[in-house]
């Protein structure tokens, strides 16, 4: 199992022979509903477009998951799973080959990797995206994926998985509370799944931000303190940190004996 970071919440996961292209976010820069005073990404260093991308997954309809200038340049006959809010981005876009995943149902992609969403972060009062589990059918290893620190209890029943992509810094707005809820959840994450390896998203890299919403942010959380919290909690899982655009195997342990999903 090879994975490449493409920085902020974009993953190139390739699994079982499958090049999986996770929230993709590659061309032009962020911006939340065009207003660039607001809040601005962009990247000094354009990254370019994977080719023979197999599978889309995305797991929330706002820009920073479904952005929809890179969602534009990809090939709109490549298959996407995505929350159901996310799917109705990619529907206007046109793309032909659309599986929106309610929280609990899985989506299998040629008998090689299956897809099964969770219970993610909260968008507002009535809205909740997803999270994911990849699993490679012919070896059992799992990859759980939730970009925003939202953890269900529910993902105790998939433990044991071999990683977990989930933000490890908490950005939080004075008033309304963590944007992102990273520090204060990844050690969660890591008691309810087990995994030998955590990978941080959504924070660091190479992208630069900028705009009024940026002063507010206040950030919380390293690598450093959830390598102490994991070591106090008695746990061996270990804090692994890719660079952006490196791709790499990830070196886990023998298996142990995973539940039935």
């Amino acid at each position: 199992m090879y994975l490449t970071w493409l920085d902020s919440n974009t993953w190139l996961m390739e699994i079982a022979n499958k090049r999986v292209l996770v929230d993709p976010w590659l061309a032009g820069p962020l911006v939340f509903g065009n207003l660039n005073w607001l809040f601005k990404g962009k990247r000094p260093t354009p990254r370019p477009i994977p080719k023979n991308i197999d599978l889309i997954v995305l797991s929330q309809g706002l820009e920073d998951h479904a952005h929809p200038p890179t969602l534009k340049q990809l090939d709109k006959n490549i298959p996407v799973v995505a929350s159901p809010n996310a799917a109705k981005v990619v529907k206007e876009l046109g793309f032909a080959q659309i599986t929106p995943l309610p929280h609990g149902e899985s989506f299998t992609l040629e008998r090689a990797v299956e897809i099964k969403a969770l219970p993610g972060a909260p968008i507002g009062p009535f809205l909740q995206e997803n999270a994911y589990i990849l699993k490679e059918l012919t070896t059992g290893r799992s990859v759980y994926y939730e970009p925003h620190g939202y953890h269900s209890p529910t993902a105790k029943e998939f433990a044991p998985v071999d990683a977990v992509i989930t933000p490890i810094v908490s950005l939080t707005l004075p008033l309304l509370g963590p944007v992102i809820n990273g520090a204060d959840s990844a050690l969660e994450a890591a008691k309810l799944l087990q995994p030998q390896i955590v990978l941080p998203t959504a924070a660091g890299g190479e992208v630069e931000f900028e705009g009024l919403l940026l002063s507010l942010l206040r950030e919380k959380g390293s690598a450093e303190e959830l390598t102490s919290q994991l070591k106090e909690n008695n746990l061996s899982t270990r804090v692994m940190e890719p660079k952006p655009g490196d791709r790499f195997r990830l070196k886990l342990a023998k298996q142990t004996l995973k539940q039935s999903s």
